[in-house]
């Protein structure tokens, strides 16, 4: 067995071992910063949980944190999170009524030189987290979910899930009265020129519109 798949092996590959008896958003924050479920503990500075309110009527949920919000501890404040205030601010979504977390708490990533890189989780990082997504679901109950980019998608929605058949359409799911997908927000920042990042800012925001309709009509 080489170095590697034994570190992969000596963790659980499971959260379950280290949720809280009693479930409430501090609880379980407390307790999944001492999460060993993946070896992606290993390198990260800490793990990174969800942020808002229990009683937050809209949940995002990304792939996982990057750099910068290894460092902070909060997802959603580098440039990603950035495009995602833009576009909360464009759809009339009041930011504190938000819940923001990730399939992944854990940031997995690469270095080359003085910079990290960000890795796309396999997905036994993602079934190994699933048990905190499901008790932040459990916990906030929002009225609207949307899953930002395919690694959200497959995590809550399983392995056949595909964003381009499902983004910016009701999804049928029993995870919330509303459930849809859309990009994650890195997608504009990884378009090649000004013009293809002014139209997916654009398609973006217009996904967040149509989920804020409803909301704001029952509002």
């Amino acid at each position: 067995m080489s170095s590697a798949e034994h570190l992969r092996w000596s963790e659980p590959n499971d959260a379950t071992p280290f949720l809280p008896e009693r479930k409430t958003l501090k609880d379980l924050r407390d307790a999944a910063a001492g999460c060993r479920g993946c070896p992606l503990w290993r390198n990260a500075t800490q793990t990174v949980f969800g942020e808002g309110l229990k009683r937050a009527r809209l949940m995002f949920v990304g792939e996982m944190p990057g750099d910068k919000e290894d460092r902070a501890g909060t997802p959603f404040v580098g440039p990603a999170g950035r495009e995602l205030d833009k576009a909360l601010e464009a759809a009339g979504i009041a930011r504190e009524e938000v819940y923001v977390t990730n399939a992944v708490k854990h940031f997995a990533f690469i270095v080359k030189g003085n910079r990290r890189l960000h890795q796309t989780p396999k997905r036994f990082h993602v079934e190994a987290c699933k048990p905190w997504l499901d008790s932040e679901l459990e916990v906030v109950k929002p009225e609207a979910l949307v899953m930002l980019g395919a690694t959200a998608g497959k995590a809550l929605l399983g392995p056949k899930f595909k964003l381009g058949e499902s983004r910016g359409r009701p999804l049928d799911s029993e995870l919330a009265p509303l459930v849809t997908a859309t990009a994650h927000p890195s997608s504009i920042l990884r378009q090649r020129d000004d013009t293809s990042r002014h139209a997916e800012r654009r398609a973006f925001t217009e996904d967040l519109e149509r989920v804020a309709e409803p909301m704001n009509g029952s509002g």
